[in-house]
């Protein structure tokens, strides 16, 4: 998987790169077909904001959260991304039974 963390009005920090990382390692978990992930942080006055767009097989997955620390806006983002990609993950998924009929002459 490809990330890529872009920062507006702010410095991006190791810690918040590896805290991304760690974060999405949760979605990988529960749906492995993710083939690139972009995250975009930002400070607007008081509110921090998280915005991620992921792109799956067959499917773009978009979040957004503000919160007034950014660990928790990164958490809550995280969240609706991967309730999201587990509602994907059963769209996509068969879930009708196979009967097997088989005639006899």
């Amino acid at each position: 998987m490809q990330l890529n963390i872009t920062g507006l009005h702010l410095e991006l920090s190791p810690a918040l790169n590896d805290y991304i990382k760690t974060k999405l390692q949760k979605i990988q978990r529960h749906f492995d077909h993710v083939v690139d992930a972009h995250f975009v942080l930002g400070v607007e006055k008081q509110l921090h904001h998280a915005e991620a767009t992921i792109h799956v097989s067959g499917n773009t997955i978009h979040a957004i959260s503000q919160h007034a620390d950014m660990y928790a806006a990164i958490d809550s983002t995280v969240d609706k991304l991967d309730r999201q990609v587990k509602r994907h993950k059963e769209k996509i998924t068969d879930h009708h039974p196979r009967i097997n009929i088989k005639h006899e002459p």
